[in-house]
């Protein structure tokens, strides 16, 4: 509909009836119209459609230019270009205000993913603004200026770090019952992994052990939750262990590692369970092999999990191997220090960059689980060897990472990171005595 081509009195009437709510132009409908602070507000009903276009000239009846707000997001294989043109937005305009953005670097139109929310603002016809909202904490606009050219400006939100304190009773699993508290998933891992040394979490946590966590929540100027951030404290208190532990970054080395309240680092020398969520399916020891019939000594820990899992280096050290081997299918042998080598066994496929030669850092990835090789159904079978001998990994006394109190003065910056994290502990804590869950803020989405 050309409404320049309309009469005066038609575009009057048409003005009218869209002020009354009472009509809306079938190819419009369903999107949003908004207007300045000075201008009537239209809206509809339930069951009425939304007028979502100028349908009058603002200068025929003394009002200011009304602006229609065009709300949609970016499809599968759909071009930012293309969404635009399916806005019926200006071309040429549209890529003037694209290129403004591009230009300054604030969007890269390969990076742009499906369900990207975008916004055109359209003033008399033209279009006088375009937003994109990359996330909570990002926003692009570009801004048409008085000259026809478009300003390209970046919104970041102003983020306060406000910590948030959690504790329960442990029903079922660890994770069930901090996920009923919304604590997040990679907080729940990063608490898993504080312990990984101590603790196997499929076998060694019972129902009425307690844990304690303050982790990150980043809020914005309204107070209003955005994202997670990093576990500070930790504890657990079971039949297994009691143990708390404070993060704290070393300033001699700049790394950061979990500690005891004396001082002693979370980390040593090997990993207990070298994969995260997976179910011990079959422990060190004599057994009869399920698949040869014959009864043997069962030289490692079995960890069921889902093929694909990854397997993470249980500590420093060199790969002595990394290929099929027999009954073992894709296999992985890893030499530490003092004597140790660990192995890994049936995996499906190896890490990147995994080979015979290559050092690896505890925590690399060296493979992913699988059923190759001699196997029922896809798992991790992991040993341990000291001095050339088949070790029970969970039954093994592991020495010990870092002491702060070999070095005074760090050991006193950690005391004040523990003491200021125990001050925090202890205002979230009514005074009538602790609770099950405990917050300085709500939970973050």
């Amino acid at each position: 509909m050309n409404l320049k081509a309309l009469s005066k009195g038609t575009r009057s009437l048409l003005a009218l009836v869209a002020l009354a709510g009472i009509v809306g132009l079938g190819g419009l409908a369903g999107r949003t119209l908004s207007v300045d602070s000075k201008a009537p507000s239209v809206t509809s009903g339930p069951s009425l459609p939304v007028l979502a276009a100028q349908v009058f000239d603002p200068e025929d009846y003394g009002l200011p230019a009304v602006l229609s707000r065009y709300d949609t997001t970016l499809r599968r294989r759909e071009t930012l270009s293309g969404l635009l043109d399916r806005l019926e937005v200006n071309r040429l305009e549209a890529h003037q205000a694209l290129s403004g953005l591009i230009q300054a670097g604030y969007l890269d139109p390969r990076r742009t993913l499906p369900g990207l929310a975008v916004s055109a603002h359209l003033a008399n016809g033209q279009l006088d603004t375009l937003s994109l909202n990359l996330g909570p904490e990002r926003r692009l606009m570009s801004k048409r200026m008085p000259d026809g050219t478009y300003h390209p400006i970046e919104l970041k939100a102003r983020l306060s770090r406000v910590p948030r304190v959690v504790s329960g009773t442990i029903d079922s699993s660890l994770y069930e019952t901090a996920r009923a508290q919304d604590v997040g998933d990679q907080q729940i891992v990063d608490f898993a992994q504080v312990f990984a040394y101590d603790v196997d979490f499929q076998r060694e946590v019972h129902p009425g052990d307690r844990f304690e966590m303050v982790y990150d929540v980043f809020v914005d100027e309204r107070g209003q939750p955005i994202r997670r951030g990093a576990v500070h404290y930790a504890a657990l208190h079971g039949r297994v262990t009691d143990k708390s532990f404070y993060r704290f970054t070393t300033p001699d080395d700049d790394v950061t590692d979990y500690f005891e309240a004396n001082g002693d680092s979370a980390t040593r020398f090997l990993m207990k369970t070298p994969i995260n969520g997976a179910r011990l399916s079959s422990s060190f020891g004599r057994r009869r092999h399920p698949i040869s019939g014959y009864t043997r000594l069962h030289k490692g820990t079995d960890f069921a999990a889902p093929t694909g899992t990854p397997i993470f280096a249980a500590g420093h050290g060199v790969v002595e191997r990394a290929s099929r081997y027999g009954g073992y299918g894709h296999y992985v042998r890893i030499r530490h220090a003092n004597g140790y080598k660990t192995a890994y066994a049936h995996m499906s496929r190896y890490g990147r960059g995994i080979r015979a030669g290559r050092q690896v850092r505890q925590g690399d990835i060296i493979g992913y689980v699988g059923s190759t090789g001699a196997s029922t159904g896809p798992h991790l079978h992991y040993e341990v060897y000291v001095h050339g001998e088949p070790v029970n990994a969970m039954r093994l006394k592991l020495p010990t990472g870092r002491k702060l109190s070999m070095a005074p003065e760090m050991l006193e910056m950690f005391l004040q990171v523990r003491d200021d994290m125990d001050a925090v502990r202890a205002a979230a804590r009514p005074p009538a005595g602790p609770a099950l869950v405990s917050e300085v803020i709500p939970p973050a989405p």
